[in-house]
């Protein structure tokens, strides 16, 4: 797994540096709240990033209107990568926090044209705990879910 880059520091985020215009990059689309850009380690062709304007170092940092604009961003791409690339499938993917895979403390999500035998491999261990237990967890959410629509 690639070593995950701290951009905490004021100045230090290199998304932060490109969305501002101080590195060169391959903007594919921008608007008010988000910015697409070319992946330098291209997956496969068309493999874009689309990253919130302002720094917010996860999901759980960027607003709401943030979250839609980046999915409205995210789908507009994915439609221009269908009629450019011809993909078999497009994997959306966003990882928040070093533990699931972020590399860069700046909210982004891959836009990633899939090709059959393209030898991408998202698998992971399947757990099956149970009817209790899933009914606990759904509990959980709800209750978690139920105070943050009280006091948002």
């Amino acid at each position: 797994m690639p070593e995950f880059v701290d951009t905490s520091a004021p100045g230090e985020c290199i998304f932060c540096k490109l969305v501002a215009g101080q590195i060169p990059s391959q903007r594919v689309h921008e608007d008010a709240l988000t910015l697409a850009f070319m992946d330098l380690g291209q997956v496969n062709p068309g493999h874009v990033l689309v990253a919130t304007r302002r720094h917010a170092a996860t999901l759980l940092d960027i607003t709401a209107e943030e979250a839609a604009a980046v999915m409205r961003t995210a789908r507009r791409v994915a439609r221009a990568a269908q009629a450019a690339f011809a993909p078999d499938g497009i994997t959306l993917l966003q990882a928040s926090g070093a533990v699931a895979g972020q590399t860069v403390g700046h909210f982004h999500l891959h836009v990633l044209p899939r090709h059959t035998g393209d030898g991408v491999d998202l698998a992971w261990p399947r757990k099956e705990p149970g009817p209790a237990a899933l009914a606990d967890y759904a509990e959980r959410l709800r209750a978690a879910l139920a105070r943050e629509e009280a006091h948002p």
